[in-house]
């Protein structure tokens, strides 16, 4: 009993709390299957009456929730137990009945709620595509009408409702059934019935049930249908639906002209007539259709809306190609429109398009003076002086016809009423920019592509209405640089191309326009000899390229194939632009960086490694060379540190490239040990001993290689006096060890040994120092002995220097120096040859 009393509290609560919309149908129908549940559970063997009457009122609104929230299948259990617990109370009630009076009330109470549980099954079938069930359902409340007679209505809109739904799932054949049904029953009782406009709705629908189905097959049903529909209540949609069914049966113009002739003296809205003179039209009923458009007027004279009759008129001549007759009615339309007889702004708007349409179908075909005359009669409904952007965009495209028909001068007179009117609309001025460039006006066409660019950029938010394309900016400057091409203008072409360079999203078309203005700017350099004013161009146009190969990874259109071939064909534009720049060695080594920075968006294999290490090391030579010139303390240190960046990023990929193959003959090793040490040592960097540590210990170092770094290592900013005469010594040895020594070689290395040991005009010398010297001096004259290739002069220069360094020691009172070194200095006079007695 407990739980019994849950369940009602439980069903109650639900219904107040969906009233005041606490819970929803979802949630309602969920607490009623539970409260639901728990009353069946709580059923005795022998229930009372009340309980019986309960539990079938419970199951039925509990199937019911389910059928109405889509859940159809959850439904059939509750409305079976409805149906068991109606035949239990039918049953208990003949048990207590008195009489026959008794009995009749009984069935009839009975029989209402049989009636609903049936109805529901038969929409639960349905709902679960049961066809079969739910026609036995409906059947058994049919024949139920005739003790139930106020159920007709329900019952045909039931039947309706089901016509409606498996019309939408396209199950024709079902749905003519139910429409067919829904009719039926609507006739059974006229006390009860749903009424004539119901009827008619019901029977529209079934017509057109039949016209989709197979509108051949069943154009007779389709045709009585529409028919019966009509006389039941006649409605625009009625009359509409038999002319479309009329027409696609391909009734004869006899028989569409009795059906129109039919609804003629019906009152009927203006736009419904319209709707049916383009359905005739449409379907090439011309003749009929035209007719029909020419009694329209009469009906219609007072409506302020009578244009829309001519403008459909117009749109109906033009399709048919009878352009003389649509030329007479927009004529017409202009006088009305001076002598008070004006159209609505949205007829007049149409009116616009469809002269606009015709005008850009005649531009298109290259009928310029056609397309202006349409074009004329749009302007005809301006007044002077009006500003409007549409009028704008008119002038415009008028003035895009005369430049096709060489008439400049009206060209600029329509371009001039366009600023007039929209003076911040791109388009205008690319309108100014094709006259500029026709009239080979490079300044005026230069300054109209800034103009467009700067537009571009930030789109003005009154632009042209009729304008739907994102992309109109970049798709004008595209356009702008190709005019420009045409007509052989290379200075605007460019400038075009750098503007749509700034704007372009899409990677293929940017590569594009960056490769044509590379190949126009390169041109123009070995044309007009302008390196100067071009090469920042090219800096900018190679640095985008870099920029957007870097972007480009994330687009899925631009795939890994043509980021290679783009990257490829950019490096080796910017390592030939590096080499054509060799006489400015700044622009040399920026693009040599360029093509660097480009490389690495491309395999590495050996050619792009050897191209990589040799930009590196071409950029770190600049760099170098540029820091030997007179520059600033700052600017030499910026441009060394610079190079020694380019010399380490130079040695990675040479670690990598030597990987590959055999490099015996490659003077690489030796020019970054070269460059690394001048920048090192003019830089005063601590790290440069630890670079000669490993030098020393090379084994296949060469003489040339010790004579640069020992020439570098006193080269101003640097002097590392130690380092070089290491260098010397190291040289010398080297030379010793020749089958035959290079005796020139040897003496240079010697001059500058001893210069740099033996400073001129020093008398006060440590002993160490010139003991050190003096075997210097003897070396000398061992390899003089040994050959008669030891250059004159420098024979010369040592006899004169060990003679000169006896006298300084002579005149510091060291006499027995003195004595040795005059003596050594004339060891070398023997040696000379034709300057011998000069000097003896």
């Amino acid at each position: 009993t407990q739980v019994e009393e849950g369940a009602i509290s439980l069903w109650n609560w639900a219904v107040t709390k969906h009233m005041g919309s606490v819970v929803n149908d979802e949630q309602r129908a969920k607490l009623r299957f539970v409260a639901c549940r728990l009353v069946c559970l709580c059923e005795g063997s022998d229930p009372l009456e009340g309980t019986i009457r309960r539990q079938i009122l419970m199951s039925m609104k509990t199937g019911k929730g389910w059928i109405d929230i889509g859940k159809a299948d959850l439904a059939d259990g509750f409305l079976e137990i409805a149906m068991s617990s109606i035949e239990k109370l039918y049953a208990k009630l003949l048990k207590g009945s008195d009489g026959e009076a008794d009995i009749d009330v009984h069935k009839a109470d009975v029989e209402k709620n049989l009636f609903k549980v049936l109805s529901y099954q038969a929409e639960s079938a349905v709902a679960q595509g049961d066809f079969q069930k739910a026609v036995m359902c409906v059947q058994r409340c049919k024949d139920m009408l005739m003790k139930l007679p106020k159920e007709t209505c329900y019952l045909s809109i039931l039947c309706y409702n089901f016509g409606v739904e498996t019309y939408e799932w396209k199950r024709y054949e079902q749905s003519s059934f139910w429409l067919s049904q829904s009719y039926d029953i609507g006739k059974m009782d006229m006390k009860y019935c749903v009424g004539k406009e119901m009827q008619a709705k019901v029977l529209r629908l079934l017509a057109t049930t039949y016209f989709e189905w197979d509108c051949n097959l069943y154009l007779d049903k389709a045709l009585k249908a529409i028919s019966l529909a009509n006389q039941e209540n006649l409605h625009p949609a009625g009359f509409f639906l038999k002319v479309k069914i009329l027409l696609k049966s391909g009734a004869s113009d006899e028989d569409i002209n009795s059906a129109v002739a039919e609804f003629l003296h019906h009152e009927m809205s203006l736009d419904f007539c319209l709707n049916t003179a383009k359905l005739l039209l449409e379907h090439g009923r011309e003749s009929v259709g035209f007719d029909f458009l020419k009694s329209v007027p009469e009906r219609f004279e007072s409506s302020p809306d009578l244009g829309k009759i001519t403008l459909l008129h117009i749109e109906f001549l033009l399709h048919n190609k009878r352009e003389l007759l649509a030329k007479q009615k927009v004529e017409e339309i202009i006088i009305g429109h001076y002598t008070g007889k004006q159209l609505l702004p949205e007829a007049l708007n149409r009116l616009h398009i469809i002269l606009w349409d015709r005008a850009a179908k005649h531009y298109e075909a290259k009928s310029y003076s056609e397309a202006l005359h349409w074009y004329n009669y749009s302007v005809s409904f301006y007044t002077p002086g009006q500003i409007d952007q549409n009028l704008a965009k008119l002038q415009r495209n008028m003035a895009s016809c005369y430049l096709h028909l060489k008439q400049v001068d009206k060209a600029k007179e329509a371009v001039k009423e366009a600023e007039r009117c929209d003076p911040n609309s791109i388009f205008t001025k690319f309108s100014v920019y094709k006259i500029a460039v026709m009239e080979k006006d490079t300044d005026k066409a230069v300054e109209a592509v800034i103009e467009m660019g700067k537009l571009a950029e930030k789109p003005s938010q009154h632009e042209d209405k009729l304008r739907v394309d994102e992309n109109t900016g970049t798709n004008l400057l595209s356009l702008a640089a190709q005019i420009a091409l045409e007509n052989e203008q290379q200075v605007v072409a460019i400038k075009a191309l750098e503007y749509l360079s700034e704007h372009l999203q899409d990677c293929q078309q940017l590569f594009a326009a960056l490769k044509c203005l590379v190949r126009l700017t390169l041109s123009k350099v070995m044309a007009e000899n302008e390196e100067k004013s071009v090469s920042y161009v090219l800096n900018n146009t190679f640095s985008a390229a870099h920029k957007r190969l870097a972007a480009s990874f994330t687009e899925e259109k631009f795939t890994g194939d043509m980021r290679i071939f783009e990257a490829h064909w950019f490096r080796k534009v910017a390592w030939n632009l590096a080499v054509q720049f060799g006489g400015c060695p700044e622009k040399m080594r920026d693009f040599f960086l360029l093509s660097f920075k480009l490389s690495q968006f491309c395999p590495s294999d050996k050619a792009v490694l050897i191209a990589q290490k040799t930009c590196l090391l071409m950029a770190a030579a600049v760099d170098l060379e540029m820091g030997r010139q007179e520059v600033t303390p700052s600017e030499q240190t910026e441009l060394l540190t610079q190079a020694l960046q380019h010399l380490q990023a130079c040695k990675e990929i040479w670690k990598v490239l030597k990987l590959t193959g055999d490099f015996v003959k490659d003077p690489t090793d030796t020019l970054l040990l070269l460059y690394e040490f001048e920048a090192r040592s003019k830089l005063n960097d601590p790290k440069l001993y630890n670079l000669m540590e490993s030098v020393w210990e090379q084994p296949q170092i060469e003489v040339k290689t010790l004579e640069i770094i020992a020439s570098l290592a006193m080269e101003s900013p640097a002097r590392y006096p130690v380092l070089c005469k290491k260098a010397l010594k190291s040289a010398l040895n080297l030379l010793r060890k020749q089958t035959v020594i290079d005796a020139v070689k040897f003496s240079k290395c010697l001059h500058s040994l001893i210069n740099l040991s033996l400073p001129t005009g020093l008398t006060d010398l440590d002993a160490c120092v010139l003991q050190e010297v003096w075997d210097y001096f003897e070396d000398a004259l061992s390899v003089v002995n040994s050959t008669d290739a030891y250059p004159e002069m420098e024979i010369l220069w040592l006899m004169t220097r060990a003679w000169n360094t006896g006298i300084f020691q002579y005149t510091a009172g060291k006499y027995k120096e003195a004595e040795q070194w005059c003596g050594l200095g004339m060891r070398f006079l023997n040696h000379l040859g034709s300057l011998k007695k000069s000097y003896e």
